[in-house]
């Protein structure tokens, strides 16, 4: 029997998160390990009046595609990839919930060279959710796999994910509204600001976010959710910041990465284990050594940190950086076909300034 709460998610998604209309386009995308979820969310996608477009990758499909492609298909985008994308009205998919480590050991410069060539897919994305024509979320699945590599129980990791997505309320759409509300108070008090500056271990990182807008993660693009963010004026940022998390990038983990900012860009780049690939990652293209995306995590549901930034970068009490493609709706300018989070807590001396104020201190918001 379905445990209840796989169903109450399937319908936020639906329903909550992205608003599926009668006739829509509506593409569901998942592995088989996540099919429950996926099924329920058919069901509710037909029930809506939409169109379900159902894609199932295989398992370890991107493993097998890394040690199989030649030099043409990594460089190969597949034109009908493009005119889905292009066509879809709504898509949800449950993010990789199989072995993480399956790519740890594909060269770096095949997932330079791919994500260069998938580019314009990317860039077809971003054009029609910022121009309102797409809607989508992405959720993650309990399985095995992931719950092996947050080191916790099957049993445990389901309920980790079930309480950070609220499905153990009565009502859950009514208490991510009643988020949305709070955080949207925060927005407002940082969309008046011009200067921000973060300082804590190793870091004393000043940028300008003038002129752009800090969004609301209230359930309706990750799911579950519990962030704000903005993307800083591209060549604003100057500075260091140092990651209390390893950076992960298609399973392989960057340990201990430290950056130095200058004039908006990446001027110098460390990390204890992984540092070839964070470099092949900064070179993708223009755009992947600037700052897309500079976040602060609010949901104190998560207090576990699972190796998973779906999760990762919601945990109350941190603050997450992504290098390279900026998010519609802030302003950012930033155009690149990766985008990279990496995660800093902030609970153990850290603090934010704010046009030159102390806004934020220990992981916690300081009352204005």
């Amino acid at each position: 029997m379905i445990d209840p709460r796989v169903q109450k998610l399937a319908h936020l998604l639906v329903h909550y998160s992205t608003d599926v209309q009668p006739g829509e386009r509506v593409r569901i995308a998942g592995t088989p390990s996540s099919e429950p979820l996926l099924r329920e969310i058919y069901r509710e996608v037909l029930r809506a009046g939409a169109h379900p477009l159902v894609r199932l990758r295989l398992t370890d499909e991107d493993y097998l595609y890394y040690s199989e492609a030649g030099d043409a298909e990594l460089d190969r985008l597949d034109p009908l990839l493009l005119h889905e994308m292009e066509n879809i009205d709504v898509s949800i998919r449950t993010f990789p919930d199989e072995n993480p480590h399956a790519l740890t050991s594909v060269d770096p410069g095949k997932k330079q060279r791919r994500l260069r060539a998938t580019s314009p897919l990317t860039e077809k994305f971003v054009q029609r959710w910022k121009e309102g024509h797409l809607r989508w979320v992405g959720t993650a699945y309990p399985t095995e796999a992931l719950a092996q590599e947050a080191r916790l129980s099957l049993e445990e990791f389901a309920n980790f994910v079930f309480e950070a997505g609220k499905l153990n309320e009565e009502n859950p759409a009514e208490a991510w509204k009643a988020l949305s509300a709070r955080q949207q108070k925060l927005c407002d008090r940082l969309n008046q600001c011009s200067t921000l500056r973060y300082t804590g271990l190793d870091t004393d990182l000043t940028f300008s976010c003038q002129a752009r807008t800090w969004i609301n993660c209230d359930g309706k693009k990750n799911f579950p959710d519990g962030e704000v963010f903005t993307g800083p004026v591209e060549d604003s940022a100057n500075g260091t910041i140092r990651f209390t998390y390893p950076g992960i990038f298609q399973g392989q983990e960057v340990e201990d990465i430290f950056l130095k900012f200058k004039n908006g860009k990446v001027e110098e780049a460390r990390a204890v284990k992984g540092e070839d690939l964070l470099h092949k990652l900064l070179q993708t293209d223009a755009g992947a050594s600037f700052i897309g995306e500079i976040a602060i995590g609010t949901n104190d549901q998560i207090r576990h940190f699972s190796k998973n930034m779906l999760f990762d970068e919601k945990m109350g009490g941190t603050i997450h950086l992504a290098i390279g493609m900026g998010i519609p709706g802030t302003g950012s300018k930033n155009f690149s076909s990766l985008h990279w989070d990496m995660l800093k807590d902030m609970r153990n001396g850290g603090a934010i300034y704010a046009d030159g104020a102390l806004i934020y201190k220990d992981g916690q918001f300081v009352e204005a």
